[in-house]
């Protein structure tokens, strides 16, 4: 299972694979003509509050990683999202300015984690 993690803002490569927007919010300043997606998925991104509580505090970042990844496993959309890794690569697209502290690094944490326990 292969998922990388990219800005949206950035240039869609052959090697993204399928290509799939994580975000709740369609990201500003992009036309949806030139994100070259495959899906969006709204469904995996953290719930409207806990994205506002967050509000990309890195001060409240272990906390959200605990929250969100709470969410994700009851999250019926991940295994979707899993399926889709299984059959080829996947880029999860994000729109969030930090490239450490966001939700798509916890999403792509949860998913390898989910894969390797798998493997087992």
């Amino acid at each position: 299972m292969t998922f990388q993690i990219k800005r949206i803002y950035e240039s869609a490569q052959p090697s993204d694979g399928t290509r799939i927007l994580v975000d709740r919010l369609w990201p500003r300043g992009i036309k949806k003509t030139d994100a070259h997606l495959d899906h969006w998925m709204k469904e995996v991104a953290p719930t409207s509050a806990l994205r506002l509580w967050f509000a990309h505090d890195p001060a409240k970042f272990q906390e959200f990683k605990t929250r969100y990844q709470a969410e994700l496993s009851a999250n019926p959309a991940v295994g979707e999202l899993r399926k889709l890794g299984k059959q080829q690569p996947v880029t999860l697209l994000y729109a969030a300015h930090d490239p450490k502290v966001n939700h798509a690094v916890v999403l792509r944490s949860f998913l390898e984690r989910k894969s390797k326990a798998e493997q087992k």
